[in-house]
């Protein structure tokens, strides 16, 4: 091979390897199966990464129902009246890792305030690991078991729909998608999501 065929063969090994760098670093962990965001979307894209939905535009959240990591069955539906947290998150996924202590710290602040913050475990071949990541972290609240993502496929394209792992969206106190972030979360950011939400009356 000539030493100009080399260095054109090495460019393009260089670019594609940087093109598939850059869309890990854009999906965060991994992409969560859904596209979203294109045509008519009704929500803000902010400056800080947290889209948000106007009180009367805001879409009603999927069907979140199923078992969690411990076996029990849970609805997301039974929290109407309270402000739910979810966040979509795999044992496997540093940057859901690095966020965990921060929802959980918040959870703690605001559990009492009608907050209730909801788990959706992903793409875990099993509970084991998933447990393990809640014990490690201090988790205490609930996460429901979606090995195939097939919780996350329910949300409607062009609506806040978890499109990474991590994916954080808050849902207000009558069931609808309010603010959505695909960013994993430090303590001050898990509360500018929350915060203008638990405002609402």
């Amino acid at each position: 091979m000539s030493a100009a065929r080399r260095a054109r063969s090495r460019t393009a090994l260089l670019a594609t390897s940087g093109a598939a760098i850059a869309a890990l670093l854009l999906s965060a962990c991994g992409s969560g199966g859904t596209s979203g965001g294109g045509g008519d979307t009704n929500f803000v894209a902010g400056a800080d990464g947290i889209d948000t939905v106007e009180k009367g535009e805001r879409t009603a959240a999927p069907d979140l129902s199923g078992k969690t990591i411990d076996g029990k069955q849970l609805d997301v539906a039974d929290y109407k009246g309270k402000v739910v947290v979810l966040n979509v998150w795999g044992s496997w996924c540093g940057p859901c890792r690095a966020e965990a202590k921060n929802l959980e710290t918040v959870y703690q602040d605001t559990k009492d305030q009608g907050v209730q913050f909801v788990g959706i475990n992903t793409r875990d071949t099993s509970t084991g690991p998933a447990i393990a990541f809640e014990k490690e972290f201090g988790v205490t609240y609930p996460s429901l078991y979606d090995p195939t993502g097939r919780l996350m496929l329910r949300f409607e394209k062009g609506t806040l729909n978890p499109q990474a792992i991590p994916s954080t969206l808050v849902i207000d106190r009558d069931g609808k998608i309010a603010a959505r972030t695909l960013q994993p979360l430090s303590e001050e950011k898990v509360r500018e999501i929350l915060d203008p939400v638990l405002a609402e009356k």
